[in-house]
């Protein structure tokens, strides 16, 4: 459902339902994914992991692997260059450590890369991973965050060519202490106190598509990598650093991606596939089992969130502070920038003069964490959610006019933003739009009707209730994100529109295409979009903090812009008028005796008019902004008394996302995370053995939900006309993975007066609450 503005009728094809550019293709099966332009005969590299969370590696014995009819190449720490890089695919310099090592003489969780094989296939490298000897030192190990920090405890990233580690010593990874005011006056000040500690687990993305990888050397002895990534750019940087050669000798080709939600925004595979084609001269892939993409891939940042906040009686918030510890894994890949974003994303949205954010961010011997859709802000939100409504109760105040009060408006000054950007310092931020109260009015219509309710059956109690929570997120990284886009004439009329813009599966080729469309005045399907290729497209970041239509899409915009007004130029010669005589409307070029030449028209006589000329036009556009989108998530849940079973019922999410270029790909991203997030919250939990190895790396074993485990999820789209986006937009990609955990906290508690603070919410852990409640 859409909340439509007054402007919006004048559009034709911006904000509009059309169709998916590539939807035909997708669901003939037409499209290439990265297996399906592997040539025969590629040779296959398989990766023998460590069995041990912490050891040295003292030798390794190939020879029999070698022996194995097939097998060409077996590789060790001792074959590769030992070049420290991130895995983290972010801005150059990236705030993440240089940790990590193509491969290394220590192994820190159980998965880590020992060594490589490649061979004739798959089948022939994993037997000769299986007789690879290897001799470790077993170390001593530590898997919980709170004690990784304490003195005494192992040390995981001990090699001296390590770098921007905060403090190695100490297995702290980045550290964050960030103050606005005084927030100890301010908690002196306040009538109450509260203070709380919630917890957030280790969960996967499951992508449908597992991380994968082909490298081949094309005919002038470049190595071209065709890879499921999120940020073709900067996997073209890092690998050309790691392996020592120029950046002008690497490739990156995006081709259709099953999946990321932050998981493929990161060099996972490509560093060694590309090595391996580089050395051998022969096409390579690499393709990761679901169980390895289980273990070895990113996992969202395990987080302890210590949220404590000043009120007074009349529910005013005069102080707020938050302290986290994070696990960030075996390496510490957005370590910073997630944790930054904790505090970013969720502290504005409810004004307090005194504000404080500390985090610390762990090394343990466990999977590494890294970038998951949300970007550390589930973790904060599922705290501040939580603890707004228990003040709420304590107060004897009604949550939503708690939330009222405090909350953010247009015109106020965000009061961290200056001070805890991407992991340095901001940029200055003032909320310009702002549709929280429409958020709450269209997803809370229905729901704050309703009322507790017990189902009473035979052998069978249940109760149902609704809860809420709001959100605020961030759209692209101010002074970080950038993107190019590039538009070519056709003498039909027709446009290539050329991006380095990332579409995930999410639609960003067909809304880029419908804002060029708007601009030049034609159908989407003459725009023939082609994008995520280093060689061909402009520079971008890549698909990551809700940037793409924001950024990418004024880029787009712009370089229309540019392709629109040198069209117009010829169709003034066409017409014997100055150009600044000439309107342009529906795709006509008009002028003040209102003869017209249609925008296909021009195109053709740029070509074979007296003016012949090839029209390009490029354009780039870096944010210095970040407008947040806004959003309301409703639901109801029913709780079963007697064995714990939690799920939810009903739920509808609002968000203000300035304007929706496509409506349809909008509802989807909204259902879409909601969805994710009531898996989160409900069902998915990654488990570890007492010795690290984790113990559910199946879809049998770790739970994802079902059709069957969904409720009807209702989306509505609040639109507010950001003046600082292209069209008005903002994001909606990420931020209705915030307040779904939350909602569901909060319904819980309102059905039974048991507040739940660890996530997720199994039925074993809602049955141990309930009885240790008197149930």
């Amino acid at each position: 459902m859409e909340v439509k503005t007054e402007k919006r009728s004048a559009l034709r094809v911006v904000s509009r339902r059309v169709r998916k550019v590539d939807g035909q293709a997708i669901v003939s099966g037409a499209p290439h994914y990265t297996m399906d332009m592997v040539p025969p005969g590629a040779l296959y590299a398989k990766i023998l992991r460590s069995p041990h969370a912490h050891a040295r590696i003292k030798r390794i014995d190939k020879r029999e692997a070698l022996k194995i009819p097939g097998v060409h190449l077996v590789l060790t720490h001792e074959d590769v260059p030992r070049i420290p890089f991130t895995t983290a695919g972010q801005n150059f310099p990236e705030p993440s450590p240089y940790d990590t090592f193509m491969l290394d003489s220590k192994v820190r969780f159980v998965g880590d890369r020992v060594a490589v094989v490649v061979a004739r296939d798959e089948a022939t490298a994993s037997r000769a991973c299986e007789v690879i000897k290897v001799d470790y030192e077993i170390l001593p190990a530590v898997f919980d965050p709170h004690e990784a920090l304490q003195p005494g405890s192992p040390i995981l990233h001990d090699e001296p060519d390590a770098s921007g580690i905060f403090d190695a010593t100490k297995n702290l990874a980045a550290h964050i202490h960030v103050e606005v005011g005084n927030v100890e006056e301010g908690f002196a000040k306040a009538d109450l106190v509260f203070e709380r500690t919630y917890s957030v687990h280790y969960v996967q993305h499951v992508s449908m598509e597992p991380h994968v990888c082909f490298a081949h050397l094309d005919e002038n002895s470049r190595v071209v990598i065709v890879t499921a990534t999120q940020v073709p750019f900067h996997v073209r940087r890092i690998v050309a650093r790691v392996n020592q050669v120029p950046i002008a000798r690497v490739r990156v080709i995006k081709p259709r991606i099953g999946g990321g939600f932050g998981g493929k925004q990161e060099i996972v595979l490509e560093d060694l596939c590309a090595h391996i084609a580089l050395r051998t001269g022969r096409p390579v892939v690499m393709e990761l089992t679901r169980q390895e993409e289980f273990f070895s891939t990113r996992t969202r940042h395990p987080q302890f969130v210590t949220m404590k906040t000043g009120v007074m009686r009349d529910g005013t918030i005069v102080a707020n502070q938050m302290k986290v510890v994070a696990n960030t894994g075996a390496y510490g890949a957005h370590a910073l920038t997630v944790q930054s974003n904790t505090g970013s994303k969720t502290l504005p949205l409810y004004r307090s003069p005194n504000i404080r954010y500390i985090a610390d961010v762990a090394y343990t011997n466990l999977p590494i964490a890294g970038a998951f859709r949300g970007y550390g802000a589930p973790q904060g939100y599922f705290a501040l959610g939580s603890l707004m409504d228990e003040i709420a109760h304590e107060l004897g105040m009604d949550p939503l006019e708690l939330r009222r009060k405090n909350l953010v408006r247009p015109g106020d000054e965000d009061p961290i933003a200056t001070k805890l950007g991407e992991g340095k310092e901001g940029f200055k931020r003032v909320i310009r739009t702002c549709g929280i109260e429409q958020c709450i009015e269209v997803a809370g219509k229905e729901f704050l009707k309703r009322k507790v309710k017990s189902i009473e059956r035979p052998f069978e109690r249940k109760r149902r209730a609704v809860g809420f929570a709001l959100a605020m997120h961030g759209t692209g990284i101010a002074g970080d994100d950038m993107g190019g886009a590039t538009i070519k004439v056709n003498d039909d009329g027709s446009f290539n529109l050329l991006v380095g813009a990332t579409d995930l599966g999410t639609g960003s080729d067909t809304i880029l295409a419908q804002m060029a469309a708007e601009v030049l005045g034609v159908d989407v399907a003459d725009i023939l979009v082609y994008s995520s290729d280093t060689d061909y497209t402009p520079f971008d970041v890549g698909a990551y903090a809700s940037s793409t239509t924001y950024v990418s899409g004024t880029a787009v915009v712009r370089a229309a812009e540019k392709v629109r007004e040198r069209l117009r130029d010829v169709a003034a010669h066409l017409l014997s008028e100055e150009p600044e005589n000439i309107e342009f409307r529906d795709g006509f070029f008009i002028g003040p005796d209102d003869r017209r030449i249609h925008v296909k028209q021009a195109a053709l006589k740029s070509f074979y008019g007296e003016q012949k000329q090839q029209i390009v036009e490029s354009a780039s556009f870096i944010t210095f902004e970040c407008p947040p989108p806004f959003s309301a998530t409703f639901v109801e849940v029913e709780i079963d008394m007697d064995t714990g079973a939690l799920r939810v019922i009903d739920a509808a999410s609002a968000v203000d996302l300035g304007r929706a270029i496509n409506p349809t790909l909008a509802e989807g991203q909204i259902i879409g995370s909601v969805a994710m997030a009531i898996g989160y919250a409900l069902y998915e939990e990654m488990k570890f053995s007492p010795g690290g190895r984790m113990l559910n790396a199946s879809l049998m074993d770790y739970k994802i939900p079902m059709a069957a485990d969904l409720p009807d999820i209702k989306a509505y789209l609040v639109e507010t006309d950001e003046p600082t986006g292209p069209f008005g937009v903002k994001s909606v990609g990420e931020i209705c993975m915030d307040n779904v955990a939350p909602a569901i906290a909060n319904a819980v508690f309102n059905a039974t007066g048991v507040r739940l603070r660890e996530l997720p919410f199994t039925p074993e852990k809602v049955l141990k609450a309930l009885k240790e409640a008197g149930y």
